[in-house]
């Protein structure tokens, strides 16, 4: 915000995406989330209040697994990642 020249406050921290969540939804005010952290019912506003675009963030995941079952798993959640990117 401060690199767009938007003035901006903090009205309050939560802890994690569903408090702050939580805050928004209740009308404390407006917060940068993915659309896909956004709570049913959010309304996204970013574009009506002249507020940057959100960069895109890559998403990691580290493990030691190698075989088996747990790779398996690991493939699988990986892939649920990879379909669930939304622009």
């Amino acid at each position: 915000l401060d690199d767009a020249g938007v003035p901006w406050k903090e009205v309050f921290v939560g802890g994690g995406v569903a408090t702050v969540a939580a805050a928004v939804m209740a009308g404390l005010g407006v917060s940068a989330l993915a659309r896909r952290m956004l709570p049913i019912g959010a309304v996204d506003v970013g574009q009506r209040l002249g507020l940057p675009t959100l960069p895109s963030l890559p998403v990691l995941l580290h493990t030691r697994v190698r075989s088996g079952r747990p790779a398996d798993t690991l493939a699988a959640l990986s892939a649920a990642f990879k379909g669930a990117v939304r622009d």
